[in-house]
């Protein structure tokens, strides 16, 4: 048996105190961290343009939050591609919980059925943080438009095909992706006009420019209360209370129809866990405020059980919805590239 010479012997005395070091201060700096974060504003990657749906509910509970972690949070608008282009950016993004994605239905659920070549994944390259509130979609048309009901619209888009226009955010938003998948299933050949944001697609709308959008109730609302539009029927399984003459897909020509628009927040994957817990924490406190959740439900926000709303959560029903959209997109014949 060799022996090991007293200078060796030595070296690796001091490898082993280093290592040891290292991983000491490791353990400890991950508490300190978690301690001092955040000391700087967070930046929350809002993939869609400023005004829409997304970017108002993110804006909203942003404030929020921001006032339990003690730091504001900066809305970066970052659009294009149905939401892909600010996805992977946040990808892209240093792990250290200063940059995080606002993620929800189109590109972080359908996004890899949708296109042959993603630069993401939505479940390997991100860390869950908590999941917003979902929000239902309303069918609206032009006020001017001779469809009083959608089995009118229906049956205009089945002998007129590809004369009905329906407006959208953009390639892969959910306004697109419902607006798709409600033309196949009603067995209609229908015009899909991509924008860049729900606002200015909606905007044309009101301005006659085309004959309907499916938008988000939190936007939407408004616009119905003034008479700009006319809405036809919401995509919820129930109808929605601020809209309780509106009836669903489900009851009128759809049969089962449901498809609500989901939100969560999306950390860069390596984002220390300690980071995502204290986020998830603020964000958790913020949701036992009764004031604040009865104003989301007022815009026809659709509140859900608490522990829906943690990572763990989230991370689950991202994975549910990347396999239900690979069928979906099947079955509709959506495709991006």
């Amino acid at each position: 048996m060799k022996t090991i010479k007293p200078i060796a012997r030595q070296v690796l005395a001091t490898t082993a105190t280093i290592v040891a070091a290292i991983g000491a201060s490791v353990i400890t700096a991950t508490p300190a961290f978690a301690q001092s974060y955040p000391s700087k504003p967070i930046t929350w990657i809002v993939p869609f343009a400023a005004g829409g749906p997304t970017d108002a509910l993110a804006r909203n509970i942003a404030e929020r939050v921001s006032r339990e972690v003690g730091q504001s949070i900066i809305i970066d608008n970052s659009p294009g591609a149905g939401g892909t282009v600010g996805a992977t950016k946040a990808a892209r993004a240093a792990a250290d919980g200063y940059t995080m994605l606002v993620g929800h239905m189109g590109y972080m659920g359908a996004a890899p059925a949708l296109y042959k070549k993603l630069s993401y994944d939505p479940v390997k390259d991100f860390a869950p943080v908590f999941r917003f509130p979902d929000t239902p979609m309303v069918l609206m048309v032009r006020k001017e438009h001779p469809a009083k009901t959608v089995g009118e619209l229906v049956d205009y888009g089945r002998k007129n095909p590809g004369k009905l226009f329906i407006s959208n955010a953009g390639m892969g938003s959910t306004s697109h992706l419902v607006a798709a998948l409600f033309a196949a299933s009603a067995g209609m050949k229908v015009s899909l006009v991509p924008y860049k944001g729900a606002g200015p697609a909606l905007i044309d709308v009101i301005g006659g420019q085309v004959d309907g959008m499916f938008d988000q109730t939190n936007t939407a609302l408004p616009q119905i209360t003034e008479a700009k539009v006319r809405p036809l029927a919401v995509t919820s399984a129930t109808r929605v209370a601020q809209l309780k003459d509106v009836p669903t897909l489900a009851e009128t020509v759809l049969p089962g129809f449901e498809a609500a628009t989901w939100y969560g927040i999306y950390a860069p994957k390596g984002t220390p866990q300690p980071v995502i817990d204290k986020m998830q924490q603020a964000y958790l406190k913020v949701m036992t405020d009764k004031a604040f959740t009865t104003k989301l439900a007022a815009q026809a926000i659709q509140m859900l059980p608490p522990e829906q709303y943690t990572a763990a959560a989230l991370g689950k029903h991202t994975e549910a919805e990347v396999a239900r959209w690979k069928v979906v997109a099947t079955k509709a014949n959506i495709t991006l590239d």
